[in-house]
């Protein structure tokens, strides 16, 4: 049938699959979740951190390995939504406003997932958390063999919600096992890495795939991807205080071994600048309107900006044209970020990105004789570009460095969530006829993100080199 399978009945194979489906994943999750829910609070006393003087080693190396390529296989999947799309309509005769629907519900089911799974890494722990989300991202390859689009939407849906929790609980787990000196530059060049990493295989796999076994070979992917990360589960560590907590004294003291961990009781006395907790709830909110401002930005403007620049006379050609220049020059956002965030400072790296989007939106609302002179365009759009990478690069590590290991998988979550909203609300707006101009976004979104940098930086952490059981104490 050429790969299409619209139309075709769920036969009793078909339709045994499926039940199968539905009585496995959860008995996977099942079986995945330890035993016994221990307490994580400060009352254990005592946390596991290696000294700032130890070396990577080869299991920091297969670690950081794994937990990229579990990043790119996580990014992949929403990343093919752009691929799938025009197949996917061709195949069941849908309009273009019908088919906006899959994007709709992935990103809302990434949203959901960023807060679900945030919540299980603190309940159950960073390992279990990734191991459950992985079989989640195996189940959903189904959603290739789908005869109906509404079937492509529920598994869309559950598949966004795999996807949502993978980057939290990854940033979470690094900060936990790495050495103080190397957590900050290894935070920010694998989740860059993972996500410039997961657009190129989505990319990869819908030039070799897709013209020989159609879109849906870009859902079925998804199977043995996953299994693959779900073999190499052996390198995911778990966070070393749950072990404790748990009793599993010979794992821990395997861990201990590997990863050059030791015991490191919390500080008698809380150094002087300690801030209060009004003070870190309004970090809290900081940090939350910078990803509310970044998903905006990301989502809004730069999603519409080809539109937008076609408006302005420009042919679809030119327009591209300015778009990969312009991204040309962010290429090495990722590295200098990393860079900056490890050497020079942690806060102020974040204020710094999050002050070049600013500089972009300036940059946006002048004249339109002044902006229609392409070097100028160029310049501003690479600001919005180069401000937005670097400002997702970090927030994210940044935010998992700032809160305590019992609320650090909520908190990360709640912004990971965050920076896919205005996701949500762009897809949400476009079936309305909705479209913001480079000018009216940009004046939007002026405030908010100016309001962010200035309260980040006045409640915000240096992180950088710090011990997480000294910035726990406070």
């Amino acid at each position: 049938m050429g790969n299409h399978l619209n139309g075709m009945p769920m036969d009793a194979s078909m339709g045994l699959g499926m039940v199968l489906i539905v009585i496995g994943v959860p008995l996977a999750c099942f079986g995945a979740l330890p035993k016994v829910r221990g307490g994580h609070g400060d009352h254990a006393g005592t946390n596991y951190e290696a000294p700032d003087t130890t070396p990577l080693g080869r299991w920091h190396a297969a670690t950081l390995l794994v937990l990229t390529l579990g990043l790119i296989i996580d990014v992949m999947k929403p990343a093919t939504l752009g691929f799938v799309l025009p197949g996917m309509a061709a195949e069941y005769g849908i309009a273009r406003s019908q088919v906006a629907l899959l994007p709709l519900v992935a990103l809302t089911g990434t949203t959901v997932g960023s807060f679900l799974w945030g919540w299980l890494a603190d309940i159950y722990g960073r390992r279990v958390s990734i191991l459950l989300s992985t079989i989640l991202f195996v189940s959903t390859a189904i959603c290739g063999a789908m005869p109906a689009f509404a079937w492509n939407l529920v598994m869309c849906f559950l598949m966004g919600i795999s996807a949502g929790g993978m980057l939290p609980v990854i940033y979470t787990l690094l900060a936990e096992v790495m050495p103080p000196r190397h957590r900050s530059w290894v935070l920010v060049l694998v989740g860059g890495m993972g996500l410039v990493g997961g657009y190129l295989a989505a990319s990869g796999a819908a030039y070799v795939l897709e013209p020989v076994y159609g879109w849906r070979a870009l859902w079925l992917q998804g199977f043995p991807s996953g299994l693959l990360l779900l073999a190499l589960a052996r390198f995911i560590p778990e966070t070393p205080r749950f072990l404790a907590e748990r009793g599993r004294e010979a794992e821990l003291a395997q861990m201990q071994k590997r990863f050059g961990l030791a015991p490191k009781p919390r500080p008698i006395e809380a150094p002087a600048d300690t801030p209060t907790s009004t003070e870190h709830h309004r970090l809290t909110a900081a940090l939350v309107m910078t990803a509310l401002c970044w998903s905006f930005v990301n989502f809004g403007l730069l999603l519409w900006l080809p539109s937008d620049l076609q408006a302005r006379g420009y042919s679809a050609e030119v327009a591209s044209g300015i778009l990969a220049k312009s991204s040309l020059l962010a290429f090495p956002t990722v590295l200098l970020a990393a860079l900056f965030y490890a050497r020079r400072s942690s806060k102020w790296t974040l204020v710094g990105t999050v002050g070049l989007t600013f500089a972009g939106l300036i940059g946006a609302m002048l004249p339109p004789s002044l902006l229609s002179w392409e070097p100028v365009l160029i310049a501003v759009i690479a600001m919005l570009i180069v401000g937005t990478n670097g400002t997702i690069a970090v927030l994210l590590p940044f935010t998992a460095e700032n809160y305590p290991l019992g609320t650090r998988g909520r908190a990360t979550g709640l912004v990971a969530g965050s920076s896919k909203f205005g996701g949500v609300a762009v897809q949400v707006a476009a079936p309305a006829g909705f479209a913001p101009t480079l000018v009216g976004a940009a004046l939007a979104l002026l405030v908010p993100t100016a309001v962010s940098a200035g309260m980040i930086a006045w409640f915000g952490r240096e992180t950088r080199g710090r011990s997480l059981r000294e910035l726990e104490a406070e």
